[in-house]
């Protein structure tokens, strides 16, 4: 049994719209409380959903949202998290369902 039929590529597509805009959301709910000075979002959640294939909507509320735009381990960490989940997702692509 091949991956593609375990996991349809539609399901992958749908995973990864849902957790960038997951990224999306958690900037702007975290940028929000910030300014209230109420209860924020850790920061290793923040980096738990890039992880998880939250790169690019975490990058756009990054500097949509101007959150978190000057700390170095966000500016440089986040893209480099998803510059290796665009290797790994490319080469599971071509390796299972190319």
């Amino acid at each position: 049994m091949h991956l593609k039929e375990i996991i349809p590529i539609e399901y992958i597509i749908i995973y990864l719209v849902l957790i960038n805009l997951i990224g999306l959301l958690a900037m702007y709910i975290d940028k929000r409380k910030a300014k209230k000075g109420s209860y924020r979002i850790q920061e290793k959640t923040l980096f738990y959903i890039t992880f998880l294939g939250g790169g690019i909507g975490s990058i756009a509320g990054m500097y949509l949202f101007r959150h978190k735009t000057k700390k170095l381990r966000f500016t440089i960490g986040i893209p480099v998290i998803l510059i290796l989940e665009i290797i790994l997702i490319t080469y599971i692509l071509i390796k299972y369902y190319f």
